[in-house]
């Protein structure tokens, strides 16, 4: 472990601390905020009672779900907008101003399309992450040195070669950078939407223990989101060190 992440652990440690000192003296008024330990103890009792395995597989489907979707599209968009500069231009603006407007007003059409089920839910966060993944994809390619490009002509490497050991591995921090982004908004657009257009899942859970001031059951599926999340992000970034290592071999 390198010393940021120390850091970092040190810092997290820190604000869990202070958050528990402030509730157990009520400097935050702990009706309406419940210390951190309460909130594991909540978490841990809502995973082995098993009354919200269903939602939480719910949303953890309909999130992976247009996770997956949102990197294929948004990774091939990527590379088509790169390969098709006039395509670009004209989509440009569109997406700047992409994430300008809500995309939970377009729920009422998905519902439409693919009826009363999970399938709106995993629309609303694949529309809300595939832009991120095609924006840095098309980041990761444009900035792949163009005299590496010109030494693969000269030296005659096949397309595949060329990818494989030059574009590959230039846009790679990029492209996991959008995977990454992918994955948070993919989460945050399926529980947001489960807030108000859904009738089962985590957001749907969290917003009625809100409503019934149920608030071990709320911060305890809150935690649970916030590691699940967590873990994925920490999983792709383990990763990426790793395919890192590896390139790094290859090329030596």
């Amino acid at each position: 472990m390198n010393e940021a992440a120390r850091w970092r652990i040190g810092l997290v440690v820190t604000f869990i601390a202070l958050l528990e000192i402030a509730t157990r003296l009520a400097w935050i008024n702990p009706v309406s905020f419940i210390p951190p330990s309460r909130m594991a103890v909540s978490a841990w009792d809502i995973i082995t009672s098993g009354q919200y395995t269903i939602d939480i597989v719910q949303t953890l489907g309909s999130a992976l779900a247009a996770v997956a979707l949102a990197v294929v599209v948004g990774f091939f968009g990527g590379v088509l907008l790169f390969r098709l500069p006039r395509l670009r231009r004209v989509l440009d603006p569109l997406l700047l101003s992409y994430y300008a407007v809500p995309v939970f007003v377009l729920y009422p059409i998905l519902i439409v399309i693919f009826g009363l089920n999970r399938w709106p839910l995993v629309g609303i966060g694949f529309l809300f992450a595939v832009v991120a993944m095609a924006v840095n994809t098309l980041n990761g390619l444009e900035r792949v040195p163009r005299v590496l490009l010109r030494t693969a002509r000269v030296c005659r490497l096949s397309t595949l070669d060329e990818i494989r050991l030059i574009t590959f591995p230039s846009s790679l921090p990029f492209v996991f950078t959008g995977i990454k982004l992918t994955v948070v908004y993919a989460f945050i657009a399926v529980v947001a939407g489960e807030f108000v257009l859904s009738g089962s899942g985590f957001g749907y859970q969290i917003a009625f223990a809100y409503n019934a001031f149920d608030n071990p059951t709320m911060y305890g599926l809150m935690l649970l989101m916030l590691v699940f999340v967590t873990t994925i992000n920490g999983l792709l970034r383990q990763a990426e060190k790793r395919l890192y290592r590896r390139i790094r071999r290859e090329a030596a």
